[in-house]
């Protein structure tokens, strides 16, 4: 990209006041830990490399464009590795997650999992309107822009089983 790396253009797009943000999946051949924890926590919803089948890539495309993480295996076994060795990343996300309420920090567990708004409310007894509630106070309180960086972030404090 001319003037501008990729990564620099995630965390721009992830500053603009939009009423729906963008689902953005990186596609590169570089899938170095720096680069793949850099980009989601910009605001990136996926990150592929390449070498990925090109029926696989439209696949993605769509799952990420309904909210969901979509990872190449081999960037999203060291982005749990990578992810579990930050103690600054743990002490900040432990901080963070102490001004939710009980019901939000359960919300935001779930969201670590990756478990979608209805199974959310399965799991919490809730209805989607209200789990949909819930994610949006809790990407709001952490300063997420997506289910992805609000997933990583309950990794980082500790709400999901490695």
């Amino acid at each position: 990209m001319p003037g501008v790396d990729g990564l620099t253009e995630i965390e721009r797009i992830g500053k603009l006041t939009l009423a729906r943000q963008p689902a953005v999946v990186v596609l590169t051949t570089f899938d170095a830990d720096q680069y793949v924890l850099r980009a989601l926590r910009a605001g990136a919803s996926g990150f592929l490399v390449k070498s990925t089948p090109p029926e696989d890539l439209i696949g993605l495309v769509r799952v990420a464009a309904e909210g969901h993480t979509v990872l190449s295996p081999a960037a999203a076994r060291r982005l749990v590795a990578a992810s579990a060795d930050s103690q600054e990343a743990r002490d900040r996300a432990r901080r963070l997650v102490e001004s939710l309420t009980e019901r939000e920090t359960e919300v935001l567990g779930c969201l670590g999992e990756g478990l979608s708004k209805a199974q959310i409310a399965g799991r919490l007894y809730l209805s989607e309107a209200t789990i949909k509630g819930y994610v949006s106070a809790v990407m709001d309180k952490l300063g997420c822009a997506n289910r992805t960086q609000a997933g990583l972030l309950a990794h980082d404090a500790g709400l999901v089983a490695g």
